[in-house]
């Protein structure tokens, strides 16, 4: 049985980045930048012992930066189409080559990407790079495409504003800079002549509230008049099928595909098919934020996996912070219970606060019982943000970001847990608090557990909720339980999302039992708790309850055994 994917994410530019005392919006002469090959065997070595079988990589790809290297043959591009000093790593400048800020020898650049692929197998985890298909900079100009290959828009007719052959859409004479600076600290402002509509959708001049460094391309929609134009195929969706298969030749295992539901699900129902025909182990990730074509997506689409973001991470947030009942995680999973597996979880990434940031829960210990529902509800793929296992707060005030409870992706900068457990490259906990400490060890062992134990990384679930109503006994908006079990395993689950330890009495309904093809028998057990190891007897039975205690902001997985 395949492994339960446990994703690590991290930005190279940050991950790597010892800079001790860096300035708000400083240069990357000032504060430094992660490379490559500061992802060193050891470092990937400390990744997979958390548990991790994937890691994604962000910000590989080429994008707009304020940093110069012309020297290198690279156009720089105007300032005002960048956001930050380090740029959006979603503003692509170049497909097919990978960010210079990340090399320590910059023509080398490419060479140092595929070592880091080729160490990160020999560590045992597979890679996965960002795909945005739905934009790009507006200084896109590719200086490694390969032979017989064109830019976007370089055979564009931009007099009209939707063609179907077309890459962008062109909006006439309009002012790129009439609600935004267009000069900011160049010479001369930034103008584009005709204007190409912004890639959040915008067909108009953007604003400072757009995604003004991206251009939207054309997948054969014209949004004037809603038509959809995909045969013959669009030219957009074959330069596109080139620079997936161009990676995936490269030696990467899968694509985390950026806002998908912003691109049609024609193009993904005829690309993935035509690359994983090629390369049939990849692995396709859909940032996604609309239940309702959901389904669309994994059916037609082809994606293995889909955020879970507007269901379960809301769900559980709302949870944590008392905004919602522990019973509301019942109707979500409900939500989604024919596709559970095509679900990715998660609890933090770049796009959302840290846990332990003052907009979340201000201490990351309150996320645990959370996390064990993340990663034991199902079989389904489990992401973690680097940083996220040791408490980062993400509270600096870096330059463009601002102090918003995010670690930024604008900036240069270095991240304090990150650096103090990378500790000049031995990555040990000499550095770490004992609260750091103590909170990587739970992620670690609770991540290998997953993967380690057949009932978390193959078994069925089953809710517990409805047989365990509101009493003294069980406070069901704090108390969530459920069971994981196969043929040969069976796990008693329960998560106190309350800042204080309850004892509570836990029903298992004979349907329940039924349900893993066992017999609701009165049996006295000895088991114990497989997070702390603490031992327990236990008396199993259809008409009594099993009476437990749950750790404050926590939880239990008790094997049973009948």
């Amino acid at each position: 049985m395949a492994n339960k994917i446990i994703i690590y994410q991290m930005l190279p530019r940050l991950f790597g980045n010892t800079t001790t005392n860096c300035v708000e919006g400083g240069t990357i002469a000032q504060n430094g930048c992660g490379k490559f090959n500061d992802i060193t065997r050891k470092a990937l070595r400390t990744i997979h012992n958390l548990g991790a079988t994937h890691v994604w990589y962000t910000g590989i790809l080429e994008h707009t930066t304020r940093t110069g290297y012309t020297q290198y043959g690279i156009e720089s591009t105007h300032p005002a189409t960048v956001k930050g000093e380090a740029g959006s790593p979603y503003a692509i400048k170049d497909y097919y080559d990978v960010d210079p800020d990340l090399a320590v020898d910059v023509p080398n650049r490419r060479k140092e990407f595929i070592a880091l692929i080729e160490r990160t197998h020999k560590e045992g985890m597979k890679v996965i790079m960002d795909f945005i298909p739905n934009h790009v900079a507006r200084h896109y100009k590719s200086d490694n495409r390969p032979a017989g290959t064109y830019d976007f828009g370089q055979n564009d007719d931009k007099s009209a504003f939707f063609l179907g052959h077309n890459n962008f859409y062109y909006l006439g004479e309009q002012d790129y800079g009439c609600n935004i600076d267009a000069k900011e600290s160049a010479a001369e402002r930034y103008s584009e002549s005709p204007l190409r509509a912004t890639g959040n959708d915008c067909f108009g001049a953007p604003s400072r509230n757009d995604w003004y460094d991206t251009v939207k391309l054309n997948y054969g929609i014209d949004y004037r008049t809603g038509n959809r134009q995909f045969c013959p195929v669009p030219d957009t969706w074959v330069k596109m099928l080139k620079i997936l298969k161009y990676w995936a030749s490269q030696g990467v295992d899968g694509f985390r595909c950026d806002m998908v539901e912003m691109t049609p699900v024609e193009f993904w129902n005829w690309a993935l098919p035509k690359v994983k025909e090629e390369y049939p182990h990849l692995i396709f990730i859909g940032e996604i934020y609309q239940p309702h074509i959901y389904r669309s997506f994994i059916n037609e689409g082809h994606f293995d996996y889909l955020y879970d973001k507007v269901g379960l991470y809301d769900t559980l947030r709302a949870v944590m912070n008392g905004c919602a009942s522990a019973n509301d995680i019942t109707y979500t999973l409900q939500s989604t219970s024919d596709i559970r597996q095509n679900m990715l979880t998660f609890l933090e990434n770049h796009d959302e606060q840290r846990i332990a940031s003052d907009f979340f829960a201000s201490k990351a210990e309150r996320a645990l019982a959370a996390l064990i529902v993340s990663t034991t509800i199902d079989s389904q793929p489990f992401m973690l943000y680097a940083g996220e296992e040791l408490g980062e707060r993400g509270m600096d005030k870096e330059g463009y970001s601002g102090v918003d409870g995010r670690t930024t992706i604008f900036d240069y900068w270095s991240v304090d847990t990150l650096r103090r457990r990378c500790n000049n490259g031995k990555y040990d906990e000499e550095l770490l608090t004992d609260e750091e400490i103590s909170l990587q060890k739970f992620h670690r062992h609770l991540l290998t557990l997953c993967n380690s134990n057949e009932a978390l990384r193959e078994g069925r679930f089953y809710d517990l909720q409805y047989a365990n109503p509101y009493s003294d006994n069980y406070d069901n908006n704090r108390i969530y339980s459920y069971l994981r079990g196969t043929d040969n395993e069976l796990l008693l689950i329960v998560a106190n999302f309350g800042d204080s330890n309850r004892i509570c009495k836990v029903n298992i309904p004979r349907e329940a039992y039924a349900y893993f093809s066992r017999e609701a028998s009165n049996n006295s057990i000895k088991t114990s708790d497989l997070l702390s190891g603490k031992e327990l007897d236990i008396t199993l039975s259809a008409d009594e309850p099993i009476e437990l205690e749950i750790p404050a902001n926590s939880g239990v997985i008790i094997p049973i055994k009948i």
